[in-house]
């Protein structure tokens, strides 16, 4: 399937993709912490700067910026820090919205659909691990005699765009069965948001010390 257009192995590459997808990470807490607060729209705008930021990234790779990061230390220790900072921030931000403010999770359903997407496309954009990843795992599945490799490129990045709609979906839809019922216990829901908290801390410490 799809060998006429240089991809190699493409079942193969299938069934890789759902695994890597479905292992957690700032994406996927924060695209489930956003539905079970907000409901099914937040969750899907979270989702969307989610996938907005991926293809900004894949395309990146495609155009070889993920090389050039990867082979210049100082490019990559840029990126990693700012990703780092930014997951302190959110975690950060989260705790002490747990501890020091009240918890009021009926307003999330009010929060500004902009500040959701703005924040989980930065998330997104600034985890390096993603675009060298895209980079390193894509080339694997490319027949490099192929005349046109951007079609072959955008055949992978479109499945894995497709597999990730799929399992945020889940998520989402789980998210927003559970927000009625959180609602209602206020002690359950400073225990999720401190846990997702201090993920998002522990994330940004394995990223701040990640090797390039």
């Amino acid at each position: 399937m799809f060998a006429e257009f240089g991809v190699i192995s493409y079942w193969t590459y299938f069934i890789g993709a759902i695994f890597i997808i479905l292992v957690p990470g700032p994406n996927t807490f924060f695209v489930l912490k956003t539905s079970i607060a907000g409901g099914l729209r937040n969750g899907y705008t979270a989702a969307a700067g989610v996938f907005i930021g991926d293809a900004v990234l894949m395309f990146l790779a495609y155009a070889g910026v993920a090389t050039l990061i990867k082979t210049t230390p100082v490019l990559f220790n840029i990126v990693r820090y700012l990703g780092a900072i930014y997951l302190l921030w959110l975690g950060g931000k989260m705790l002490y919205s747990t501890f020091v403010q009240p918890v009021h999770p009926q307003n999330d359903d009010d929060a500004h659909k902009g500040d959701i997407l703005k924040r989980s496309l930065v998330l997104s954009l600034t985890n390096p691990k993603a675009i060298l990843f895209y980079v390193s795992f894509f080339v694997q599945f490319i027949d490099i005699h192929y005349a046109r490799p951007g079609v072959s490129f955008f055949i992978l990045a479109s499945t894995l765009e497709i597999i990730s709609f799929c399992y945020f979906s889940f998520l989402i839809v789980t998210g927003s069965y559970v927000t009625q019922w959180v609602k209602t216990k206020k002690r359950l829901t400073r225990l999720g948001n401190s846990l997702i908290g201090l993920i998002f801390v522990g994330f940004a410490a394995r990223l701040a010390t990640l090797q390039s």
